[in-house]
């Protein structure tokens, strides 16, 4: 009987639950710092402070924390463990500690205070961070450990410790091609008429019309 009520419970406070097109696992905290764009999928264990902007069909993983003023464009794939930070302690005055226990926190207003924009159709492997005031292009890819310290050019591949090119994952002209096509601003119709372009291996190749 005692294992049918754990595992009752269980199911009762880790059910998916659905609101506004958007699927939570679990109990994420902070919400309501939030602007989801729908079908978007929320794990168990996010944190979310600030003021947030997740688009379009984004999913997200298991224990992320995203903190500050954040944007993140549609289609994108955020690993486990993933941490997003725009703001920074003060490194110009006496001391880098804001919490309350010092003049009641009135050190707290010399915070730093960054943007963090990722742009459409971008992976984030496991345990990223990005931390300071940066944009990440459409495409690009974070491997798993970065940190992402600067900016990021649209389909370049990064990762280490700063985060350091790789690769470019197409050709310029490839590249040109995929930013003006924009397809994550596409209905699902229209997306159906380009469906073969998902299929097709660019590699070697200098157009994706070829």
């Amino acid at each position: 009987m005692i294992d049918l009520i754990r595992k009752a419970l269980y199911y009762i406070l880790n059910r998916p639950q659905k609101k506004n097109n958007v699927t939570f696992f679990g109990f994420p905290r902070g919400l309501q710092n939030v602007t989801f764009e729908g079908k978007n999928a929320v794990p168990d264990r996010c944190n979310f402070s600030g003021n947030i902007k997740i688009g379009y069909a984004t999913t997200l993983g298991y224990n992320n924390l995203l903190a500050g003023n954040i944007t993140i464009g549609k289609y994108c794939q955020i690993g486990a463990d993933v941490a997003i930070h725009t703001t920074n302690h003060p490194i110009n005055y006496m001391s880098s500690y804001i919490n309350s226990n010092l003049f009641k926190g009135e050190l707290q207003q010399l915070k730093q205070t960054n943007t963090v924009i990722v742009g459409n159709d971008v992976w984030i492997g496991h345990n990223v961070i990005i931390v300071g005031n940066v944009t990440i292009g459409n495409g690009a890819i974070l491997a798993a450990g970065a940190v992402i310290t600067k900016d990021v050019l649209p389909y370049t591949i990064v990762a280490g410790v700063p985060a350091k090119t790789i690769n470019k994952r197409f050709s310029d002209t490839i590249i040109k091609e995929i930013e003006d096509l924009k397809w994550w601003d596409l209905s699902e119709s229209d997306l159906e008429k380009i469906k073969p372009l998902f299929f097709k291996n660019f590699q070697n190749k200098e157009s994706i019309y070829e």
